[in-house]
């Protein structure tokens, strides 16, 4: 697949960075977006289509990549390509959503003849931004061979994991570890902190060691300093875990750190801390938080 051949519908935080790589690479034709204003805005600066309708985006494209909130988002922007689909054409989807839902998607695209693969992410907004995502694939391989050049352009590694859902399993395992790593760099710089320790010496020191890590380099020294308005936010880690442990209870095992992270990020969502970073935890680990850049 050669020109400018790739649609791409939901253009948030990490959408919109992987439809600009797409751009730079001459592969973006259209986009579309819940929001219409924010998609013909983006179409105008680019010079490409914001379609009316995502039928009429699927009739102009040989692929398209979704990035949405929800389950029900991905299958209904199906049920919406659907009828400007042609046979062969290819769907990617890089939300985080059950596997179940991935491979309903693939059977209603299965019907017009059209591919579908899930194909979630990982590397955060940077990641988007720097086009240097870890992209974690299901469905046939042969079809991923496919659009691989296309993924190329926002993805540094692109893994085929096995049959439709493997992606989204392969993500859920990624978010177990991203609740844990992220609970225990909160608490451990709350201790620091507490214990008096100085940031400029801590994080360097710990980040050499066996305790460095992606989430301690590029948020420690952030959330130190009481900055929580980058990266991912918690609101939408907190319905990925849901999904995780749904998944984990029906695979009968431990699920303690899911139901941990889940029960911590309700509280910071009750307060109104959604829309926040995930190292936004480091607010519950705090004896006396009140979101205040702690003192040094």
């Amino acid at each position: 697949m050669t020109g400018r051949d790739a649609g791409f519908i939901g253009l948030g935080a990490m959408g919109l960075p992987m439809a600009r790589h797409l751009h730079a690479h001459g592969r973006l034709a259209a986009v579309g977006n819940r929001n219409r204003i924010k998609a013909q805005a983006l179409a105008t600066e680019l010079t490409i289509e914001a379609p009316a309708t995502l039928a009429e985006l699927a009739s102009r494209c040989d692929v398209v990549a979704l990035c949405v909130t929800a389950d029900a988002d991905v299958l209904g922007c199906i049920d919406d390509l659907l009828p400007g689909l042609r046979p062969g054409a290819v769907v990617i989807d890089h939300s985080t959503v059950a596997p179940d839902t991935a491979r309903q998607a693939a059977a209603r695209l299965a019907r017009v003849g059209a591919h579908f693969l899930d194909a979630p992410v990982s590397g955060g907004v940077e990641g988007a931004r720097n086009g240097r995502l870890s992209m974690m694939v299901g469905g046939d391989e042969v079809v991923l061979d496919r659009v691989r050049t296309l993924l190329d352009c926002y993805a540094a590694k692109i893994t085929w994991m096995g049959s439709c859902g493997s992606g989204q399993a392969t993500k859920a395992v990624n978010q177990v570890l991203v609740a844990g790593i992220a609970a225990a760099v909160c608490e451990g710089l709350a201790l620091g902190e507490s214990l008096g320790l100085e940031s400029e010496r801590l994080l360097p020191t710990l980040a050499a060691g066996a305790a460095g890590n992606w989430f301690l380099e590029k948020r420690g020294a952030s959330m130190l300093r009481g900055e929580f308005d980058v990266g991912f936010k918690l609101g939408l880690l907190h319905k990925d875990l849901a999904i995780v442990q749904r998944m984990a209870r029906s695979a009968g095992v431990d699920h303690a750190v899911v139901d941990k992270a889940l029960e911590d990020y309700a509280s910071l969502m009750a307060t109104g801390h959604a829309d926040e970073d995930i190292s936004a935890l480091i607010r519950l680990k705090r004896p006396d938080d009140k979101g205040a850049p702690p003192r040094n």
